[in-house]
């Protein structure tokens, strides 16, 4: 199949858009000393937190509008590298493919689209810092 120059600029401009549409709406992780949250928090909803702390201790911080926001604990604070899961229902919607019938009138045709994101964030001292970049000399 030959493709012209004009129709592959095209093709590739699309897929560009698509690329730049879906990076403007990922959350992105922000922190001072003892809290780390999201910003750039659009079309998001029902979130979940899921942090695990460096001795596996597992706390989720639910927010139904708006981002969760998780704080450290005075005085049980662990060094070391915290991970973390966050969730959320985005404006989107997806078809169910195989909607139940749970006897409660018409099932649903569609739900919302999920969203997940996955990081770290590391604690020295007490507090939440943002590690130095390595660089050989």
């Amino acid at each position: 199949m030959r493709m012209t120059f004009r129709a592959f600029g095209f093709c590739l401009g699309l897929g560009l858009a698509s690329a730049a549409a879906a990076l403007e709406t990922d959350p992105v992780q922000q922190h001072n000393s003892n809290a780390i949250w999201f910003e750039n928090w659009i079309g998001l909803s029902n979130a979940t937190l899921v942090v695990v702390a460096p001795n596996g201790r597992i706390t989720s911080i639910q927010a139904a509008s708006g981002t969760p926001v998780y704080e450290l604990e005075r005085g049980a604070v662990q060094d070391g590298t915290y991970r973390y899961e966050l969730s959320a229902a985005t404006s989107e919607r997806e078809e169910i493919v195989n909607p139940a019938d749970n006897g409660r009138g018409e099932p649903a045709a569609s739900k919302a689209k999920s969203f997940t994101m996955t990081g770290s964030f590391t604690v020295s001292r007490g507090t939440i810092i943002t590690p130095d970049i390595l660089t050989e000399d």
